[in-house]
C-alpha cells in the first residue's frame, strides 16, 4: 500500500484572553464541531495545556497556556484557514494555526 500524503494543521488555542480571564468551554467545543464538520475528523490535546513563553516586542516575557487542536486534510485550503478567525472569539491579538505537510504509513 503506497503511503498518502496530506497535511497536518495545528491551531494553538489559549485557556485564557488577553486579560488572563479565562475562555469559556464552549469556545473550544465549538472549534472541535467546527472542524470535525469541515475535515471529518479533529483532535484536541485538552487535559494538559502546554505552557508557552514569548518575548515581546517590548523585551519582556509573557506566557500562557494552550490547547491544541488538530486536523488533517488532503489539501491546504489557505482561503478557508485565512477566513476561520478565531482571534475575536479567543479575544487574542493573533491566533498560532501552522500547516505542515505529512505522510502516512
Amino acid at each position: 500500500m503506497p503511503a498518502e500524503h496530506g497535511w497536518l494543521i495545528q491551531l494553538l488555542l489559549p485557556t485564557r484572553d488577553n486579560q488572563k480571564q479565562p475562555i469559556a468551554g464552549h469556545h473550544f467545543a465549538g472549534v472541535q464541531a467546527k472542524l470535525a464538520e469541515q475535515f471529518g475528523g479533529v483532535t484536541a490535546y485538552q487535559r494538559s495545556p502546554a505552557s508557552g513563553l514569548w518575548k515581546g516586542c517590548d523585551g519582556a516575557v509573557d506566557g500562557d497556556e494552550v490547547v491544541m487542536v488538530e486536523v488533517q486534510a488532503e489539501v491546504l485550503d489557505r482561503e478557508w484557514w485565512r477566513a476561520y478567525r478565531l482571534d475575536r472569539e479567543f479575544r487574542q491579538d493573533t491566533i498560532l494555526m501552522r500547516a505542515m505537510r505529512i505522510e502516512t504509513m
